[in-house]
């Protein structure tokens, strides 16, 4: 739970805290020696600061290890992170619009924000100004010698944010020699798509439309991956000490939605209309876009026109006039990547280890997606706008064509050449480590450290058009026969050149260059941490066991914080393709801790009791905006005997609000929505335009505008007012784990666990535009109502007010489920030997509660995806890794892996009030309803070259089997990105890889 505090009650609970350690390390001289096992099977797990010969903590973990790194062939750790059923998408490579540069990873689909990640047990700087989770991109590869899960809260042990889990990457620190490692590898995917005749509907298209619309080769091969890095490792001649360090470079090349046919376009609504190529009456896919298009969309009189170059004239605009914006996004971002780091210790003596780690990264990468554009930035125009044609002129102005008077004229007009937008995105982050460890007695022992984080972002958005600017070039006065800019006439601004858009090549190079501006942003984020702890026995035996009750006590201070400095046009929202303006944003949260830990042995040795033991930790946290938490766990582990271990836990996590949450200034931005509910053309079946939508509040809009099918926006993507509120509380959390570990002795290297998972998140930290919709519209709350304002057209897109959703703790999540972990190992004579090893992951129940009440209730995400409202990425119910592994008798290993995940359904028509698609509806409807389950298979090897080379190969998604896709507006941008989620499924085609690792 969580209260507020005033300052002086922090200091007196930190100065009890701090009594409690010094009363704690008091003790210890006046504690007798005991016993301890100390040899070298010794190992931390994660999920416990107590360190125990072969402990098996009361949490499940799932461990991958370097070997299954190295065997999946990936050059970025995300990329084998998300193979594992418990990891859902977040940030990473195949984001494009919407990204942050980052690499995040998000367990138990409860968000990144919500999963802790830790270098060597010690938690990750927040990764970016923009979105704080950990970035992976700061972790190399070919350092990693394994990478373990713990899912469930974990806020006791570790601090605030570990409430889905923890990821911990544990790296090389004792490594002697010098070693190369280097991987190549690429993408190749035959263009032989079926699905739904995408292949047929854009050749149609690219017959009549051949600049936006076309089929790529047969056969494709990009998206190279490389990957070099150097490892030094030294001893001091009395193994005293350890030096491990490296230096790596990695690069990937870029992949673009145009070269691959299900992404080159984006795909709209099916239908059984005609189309060449396709079979009559069959159901297919049509291809859709942007009405921000070229020509262009100029809407007056309550029509929506575009250009015919060859007269001179409006004509009707038609679904065939939108933009294709699909083929200039990328699939797969591009990146560059510098790093390097040391890993030392070294034991001055008994009682201390002096230890410390240093790490670099410079990582840069680009985010491109469709031209900027004229997104109905401009609404009116001078009749005697030399620019337009007589007929033009004519059919805007009536009677005034001609005249200095002003005319409504909307017009959303694509930059076709000006070129892709593209956001430069470049991190540079440093870690530093320092500490000191050992012994304090026989049996008790101390660490201290302190971990210092900092990234540095430095963002530079290119070819975006200026609002102001794009007004002012299209005001435009004949000044001579010369058609001038009436800013170059008045004064305001000397520099201004029109825009001609109404003529076919009217686009100068120096129009674009007044026009295209750059936006800039520099921000840094930081992380300062100390921790200091003892553990160790206490006097307290068990009469049925022979280990003592094994403690922990310990003292944590974290400060974290981010600042962001954006330019003026960052800051005003000028760019017309940014959803609102940037704001600058700074701030820091700082805590003191205290924490224990505690393991008791109750039997040993048994009867029916191999071992009896409890388990138990504590976190009481103090935060300097006032708020405190307590965070608490107790387990239990019986093993009835040395085959079978039952296991189980009761955490309480929290979650405090970050810097962003707290001090976010209030910008704009984007959301995903299926559709306008004031718009009565894009109605679905069954639903109609709520009466609360008609009337003259700024949340209305008249029948015209309801009817002219202008407030929808086809790309899916509608305004809001996002922001911070330094009034939120922390994120609460309670989790349940109940599971069995079964080690037959008479099955030798045969384990199997099952793990059952609930997790239910209250206080839930965000903002949720639509509920506020749904509470306005469906339940006419006036409150909810106040926070919605449309422009002068009705329109909720491309207006900078939009829906107001500052950050709230509101709603909630839940997620249950199974998870299952097996491997076994056998002899197999000559032959050598094989090993099974299955992940698995069954998701009962995954429940997103926006705070929308009965307008817009609770829903369960299991099975189901939707890229426009609650569910967003897909969830499987069933998600498996199984490897078999065969390693020969001739320095040859081989593994076949197979990755499966269930079909999932489209959950909503509309997120309004959170009606199921329905299975039976419209022939027409089927296509796109469902994402099938798919299976990929993955082949590798390694062989052992040399005494001192080992080289791997592989193909991974062997079989080349295409993502399963929807339309773009299902699907959403974000995670959601060429009609399917490339966070979730394979879009890119085979990944062919080799690599090898030379010792010296």
């Amino acid at each position: 739970m969580s209260t507020k505090k005033t300052q002086s009650g922090q200091r007196k609970s930190l100065l009890a805290g701090a009594s409690v350690l010094a009363a704690a390390a008091a003790a210890i001289a006046a504690t007798p020696a005991m016993a301890q096992d100390n040899d070298e099977d010794t190992i931390i797990v994660t999920g416990s600061r107590i360190p125990q010969p072969n402990l098996q903590t009361t949490s499940p973990v799932t461990q991958v290890t370097a070997e299954d790194i190295t065997t999946q062939g990936v050059t970025r750790i995300e990329d084998m992170t998300n193979q594992l059923p418990q990891v859902f998408a977040a940030q990473g490579s195949n984001v494009s619009n919407g990204a942050s540069g980052t690499a995040q990873v998000s367990l138990r689909g409860l968000g990144a924000n919500r999963t802790l990640v830790l270098l060597n047990g010690r938690r990750m700087a927040p990764g970016s100004p923009n979105s704080p989770a950990a970035d992976l991109n700061s972790i190399p590869g070919a350092m990693v010698e394994r990478v373990e899960l713990l899912t469930g809260g974990a806020s006791a042990v570790y601090g605030s944010d570990a409430i889905s889990g923890v990821v911990n990457f544990i790296m090389r620190d004792d490594f002697e020699g010098f070693r190369v490692d280097g991987q190549y590898g690429f993408f190749q995917h035959n263009n032989d798509s079926d699905n739904g005749y995408i292949r047929e509907v854009i050749a149609a298209r690219g017959a009549t439309n051949p600049s936006q619309y076309s089929l790529p080769d047969d056969n494709v091969e990009d998206g190279y991956g490389k990957e070099l890095t150097f490892i030094f490792g030294a001893s001091t001649e009395d193994g005293r000490g350890n030096v491990t360090a490296y230096l790596g470079y990695r690069t990937n090349d870029a992949i673009l939605q145009g070269e691959r046919d299900y992404s080159s376009c984006a795909i709209a609504n099916p239908s059984t209309a005609a189309v060449a190529g396709v079979p009559t009456g069959a159901v297919h896919w049509n291809c859709g876009g942007s009405a921000t298009s070229y020509p262009g969309y100029f809407y007056f009189a309550g029509t929506a026109n575009t250009i015919d170059f060859t007269t001179g004239s409006f004509i009707p605009f038609a679904a065939t006039n939108q933009y294709n914006f699909g083929p200039s996004n990328y699939y797969q971002r591009p990146d560059e990547r510098y790093s390097g780091g040391a890993f030392a210790r070294y034991e001055i003596n008994e009682h201390a280890e002096a230890y410390g780690e240093f790490m670099f990264t410079d990582y840069s990468s680009r985010a491109q997606i469709a031209p900027s554009g004229d997104f109905f930035s401009t609404n009116t125009i001078n009749c005697d706008n030399p620019l337009l044609t007589a007929s033009m002129a004519a059919d805007i102005c009536g009677a005034d064509a001609g005249t200095p008077t002003v005319a409504s004229l909307y017009i959303a007009r694509r930059n076709v050449e000006g070129g892709p937008r593209f956001d430069d995105l470049n991190y540079t982050s440093y870690r530093l480590v320092a500490g000191v460890r050992g012994a304090i007695s026989d049996t008790w022992s101390y660490d201290v450290s302190g971990v210092y984080s900092r990234v540095l972002l430095a963002r530079t958005y290119n070819s975006d058009l200026s609002v102001t600017r794009l007004n002012r070039a299209l005001n435009v006065v004949d000044v001579g026969g010369v058609p001038t800019c009436q800013s170059v006439v008045d004064g305001t601004d000397p520099n201004c050149v029109p825009w001609d858009i109404f003529h076919e090549g009217g686009v100068t190079q120096a129009a674009l260059n007044y026009l295209q501006i750059p936006l800039i942003q520099r921000g840094n984020t930081f992380q300062q941490t100390v921790t200091a702890s003892i553990q160790g026995p206490m006097p307290i035996t068990s009469p049925g066991a022979q280990s003592p009750l094994q403690t922990v006590f310990g003292l944590e201070y974290r400060r974290a914080g981010l600042g962001s400095d954006v330019d003026a046009n960052f800051r005003s929202g000028d760019g017309s393709g940014q959803g609102g303006p940037t704001i600058p944003t700074t701030g820091a949260i700082d805590s003191m801790e205290f924490f224990t830990e505690a393991r008791m042995p109750l039997i040993e040795g048994g009867a029916f009791a191999e071992l009896l033991s409890i388990d138990a930790a504590y976190r009481y946290a103090e935060y300097n905006n006032g708020d405190s938490s307590d965070t608490y766990k107790v387990g239990l582990e019986w093993a009835p005997t040395s085959d079978i271990r039952f296991r189980g836990s009761f955490q309480h996590a929290v979650r405090a609000p970050n810097v962003i949450e707290l001090f976010g200034p209030a910008g704009g931005g984007l959301f995903n929505l299926g559709f306008d509910p004031c718009d009565s053309t894009h109605q679905p079946a069954g639903f109609s335009v709520p009466a609360q939508c008609f009337g003259a509040n700024t949340w209305q809009v008249t029948t015209a505008q309801s009817d002219g099918g202008g407030l929808n926006n086809p790309a899916g993507q509608y305004n809001g007012v996002f922001g911070g509120n330094a009034n939120l509380s922390p994120e609460e959390a309670d989790t349940v784990t109940l599971g069995l570990v079964f080690t037959p002795s008479f099955v030798p290297g045969l384990n199997i666990s099952l793990d059952h998972f609930d997790i239910q998140v209250d206080n839930v930290i965000g903002g949720a535009p639509q509920a506020i919709l749904a509470n306005c519209y469906y339940a006419n709350d006036l409150d909810a109502c106040a926070l919605i304002v449309r422009n002068a057209a009705g329109r909720i897109r491309n207006n900078a007010q939009g829906v107001t959703a500052i950050n709230s703790n509101v709603g909630s999540l839940e997620t249950r489920g199974w998870d299952i972990n097996a491997d076994y190992r056998m002899d197999i004579g000559s032959l050598g030997s094989l090993g099974f090893q299955l992940i698995m992951t069954k998701v009962d129940e995954l429940v997103t509660d926006l705070g929308g009440g009965t307008a817009f209730p609770a829903y369960d995400c299991v099975g189901k995806w939707a890229g426009d409202a609650v569910c967003g990425t897909p969830t499987p119910e069933w998600r498996h890794r199984f490897r078999v592994s065969w390693e020969t008798p001739w320095d040859l290993e081989l593994d076949l892996t197979w990755r499966h995940s269930s079909e999932t359904q489209r959950e909503t028509v509309v997120p309004f009030p959170g009606t199921l698609v329905d299975p039976n509806a419209a022939v027409a409807n089927q296509l796109g309803t469902f994402m099938d389950a798919v299976d990929y298979f993955d082949l590798a090897g390694n062989y052992q070259l040399f005494e001192n080379t080992n080289v791997r190969f592989g193909i991974n998604n062997l079989l080349d089997q295409d993502p399963p896709i929807s339309t773009n507006g299902h699907v959403g941008a974000g995670f959601g990105n060429g009609n399917t989620f490339p966070q979730v499924y394979d879009a890119n085609g085979r990944w062919i890889f080799v690599g090898a690792t030379v010792d010296f």
